[in-house]
């Protein structure tokens, strides 16, 4: 056999414990675990609850008692809970990452707790220098009261007490605050921050002799009258949230075990916005900037509820994503649409008011949710060439729904539309165009075509043939002065008569025009590249009006550069009208055409100067 040792023979390493920096730790947990040193004082309510829930699993009558007691810089945090033993000390709160809140054998954690991580008091020295517990088990009534000590340097003792310095099962939490710190233990902050946290907790919690908890919750409690409690809810949204709602919503998911209220923004917010809401977990605060709780379309309210299923982050500041979060998030969404059909059925006036400052958010459910769609086909508003309309109405109008896709599109052709008795849409609006589109799958029937530039022009009159043919030298020398601008000149009459020119153009003719100019500014090779992709998009069109009388008076001109002076100006005047933005060819060419304007209206009046006579 090898003189070599196999390595199967050789001896196993002995195994080393880590050593813990304890300020480092805490350095950590106040730099990036938690959001603010205010996370302490929920640490030490959860421990405290999780103790009383403890030892009722075993002693139903148990007293549920919470007192804290805050002066001069110092903490004092009594509980009626389950208590410890020497053995649990040593176990559990000297060993980083080991929960308190375990069943028997330390083996499974409880569902009826609120503590699932196990850092438990560490978070106590974002704020304090010194942490001294008294603890007296419920579990081992002979055994005698104990106190652990621990510092910020990560040094702790352990020593039994006599019996009367603990008589009752509980434990009794001091804190020293450390430098800079001793704010987070004043009274008035303790109390505040209770209240904040612990306001939902099922168990009797004071700060000196002022009460913490306020049971039941707001949407839980008896009113006389629904009118009675929407008053009240909307005092608690402006106590909670510093607005006045237009509504407030239930929400109640018992499969989930879910109780709370959704208030309805006063104002419109951008969909972009990220809403925050209060979850509390088993009642106690979890966070009041929760993101994720509702699907995206719900930006219009802000939610408060508590909940018993939700998982909470390790900082236990915000809301777990799994299953279980995605399945509520579904649930809360659909009782928001069913609060919304209901109002559609019954309360048209609330509707109205609400969909007055948010329609946006109904408008993004809507496109996603057919039934939506149908139930607020009446109540959407929509810019329209007859108003503000309903889909529901303008189709009733009209045999034929149509709609532009830009707002500046919808500006060129509006009241020239309206005038020849074409109805048309604005979908330049978020999204508007998707809806009107979707138009047909809940409306059987109804026919929607997008509105273009030739479209327009097709319901415009032609002029005669003969009066045409008359000005061909007139229209010869416009269409050349505005070929290089990428633009036609064609004669049409139409209403109103004041509209002495229209300009239309759509999205292909926009394309084509930025690759014109992109090919006149670029060197050989990519004005070659460029120039091979010119397709056959039509160009934009200025429409003058046979009808209109300047029209009429330009249109007999003789004069070619008095002719391309006129042209430019028109085109420049029905550019501004249709608020469509300037290219530096445009600009430049209205500054031409109104300096020539200017000199021709000034020709052949010489000044004295000039004549000799100054």
């Amino acid at each position: 056999m090898d003189s070599q040792t196999s390595p199967s023979s050789q001896a196993s390493p002995s195994p080393h414990t880590f050593q813990v920096d304890l300020r480092g730790l805490v350095d950590l947990l106040s730099h990036h675990l938690y959001s603010s040193p205010r996370v302490y004082l929920r640490e030490l309510l959860q421990n405290a609850v999780d103790a009383i829930t403890a030892r009722r699993a075993e002693e139903p009558g148990a007293p549920a008692r919470v007192r804290l007691f805050a002066s001069g810089g110092e903490l004092r945090v009594e509980d009626s809970g389950v208590g410890l033993t020497e053995s649990d000390l040593h176990t559990l709160l000297a060993t980083i990452g080991r929960s308190s809140k375990r069943a028997d054998g330390l083996q499974e954690a409880r569902s009826d707790f609120l503590g699932q991580f196990g850092i438990g008091l560490l978070a106590c020295f974002v704020v304090a220098e010194r942490i001294r517990v008294v603890s007296r088990s419920s579990r081992t009534p002979g055994a005698p009261p104990v106190e652990w000590t621990a510092r910020d340097d990560g040094s702790y003792t352990v020593r039994t007490l006599p019996h009367e310095a603990r008589p009752e099962p509980g434990t009794t939490v001091h804190l020293v605050a450390r430098a800079g710190a001793a704010e987070w233990l004043t009274e008035q902050r303790v109390l505040q921050l209770a209240r904040d946290f612990g306001s939902l907790l099922p168990y009797d919690v004071k700060v000196g002799d002022e009460p913490v908890t306020d049971l039941p919750a707001p949407w839980d409690r008896p009113y006389a009258s629904p009118a009675n409690r929407r008053v009240a809810l909307a005092r608690h949204c402006h106590e909670l949230f510093g607005f006045t709602p237009l509504d407030s919503v239930e929400l109640s998911v018992p499969l989930a075990g879910i109780r709370g209220v959704a208030y309805v923004l006063p104002a419109a917010v951008s969909p972009a916005q990220r809403a925050g809401h209060r979850v509390h977990l088993k009642g106690m605060l979890l966070t009041d900037r929760a993101e994720q709780l509702l699907p995206d379309w719900a930006f219009f309210v802000r939610c408060v509820l508590d909940t018993d299923s939700l998982r909470p982050t390790a900082s236990r500041e915000s809301l777990y994503e799994d299953e279980t979060l995605a399945a509520v998030r579904e649930a809360l969404g659909e009782r928001i649409r069913a609060w919304l059909t209901g109002l559609a059925a019954g309360d048209p006036e609330r509707l109205a008011a609400f969909l007055a400052v948010h329609h946006l958010g109904v408008k993004s459910l809507a496109r996603h949710d057919k039934e939506m769609l149908r139930t607020m086909l009446p109540w959407l508003p929509f810019e329209t060439t007859d108003g503000r309309l309903s889909l529901e109405e303008f189709a009733q109008r009209h045999p034929v729904v149509h709609f532009t896709r830009t707002v500046e599109e919808y500006r060129q052709v509006a009241p020239i539309a309206s005038a020849q008795g074409v109805g048309v849409i604005n979908g330049g609006y978020t999204y508007d165009s998707e809806l009107v589109e979707a138009l047909p799958s809940v409306r059987p029937g109804t026919v929607v075509a997008e509105l273009d530039a030739d479209t327009v022009t097709a319901h415009l009159d032609a002029v005669d043939a003969a009066e045409e043919l008359a000005l061909s030298g007139f229209l010869a020398a416009a269409r050349a002065k505005l070929d290089p601008l990428g633009c036609d000149v064609v004669l049409r009459a139409f209403h109103p008569l004041s509209v002495p020119a229209l300009h239309l153009d759509d999205r292909a003719a926009r394309h084509e025009q930025a690759r014109a100019d992109a090919e006149s500014q670029a060197d050989d090779l990519w004005a070659g590249i460029l120039g091979s992709l010119r397709g056959s998009a039509p160009r934009a069109r200025l429409v003058l009006n046979h009808l209109n009388p300047l029209i009429r008076r330009i249109s007999s001109l003789r004069d070619a550069e008095l002719i391309g002076t006129a042209t430019e100006s028109l085109y420049g005047q029905a550019l501004l009208m249709a608020q469509r933005p300037l290219r530096p060819a445009d600009s430049a060419l209205l500054n031409r055409a109104f300096i020539g304007l200017l000199e021709w209206a000034t020709h052949g009046e010489a000044t004295p100067e000039e004549d000799g006579r100054g």
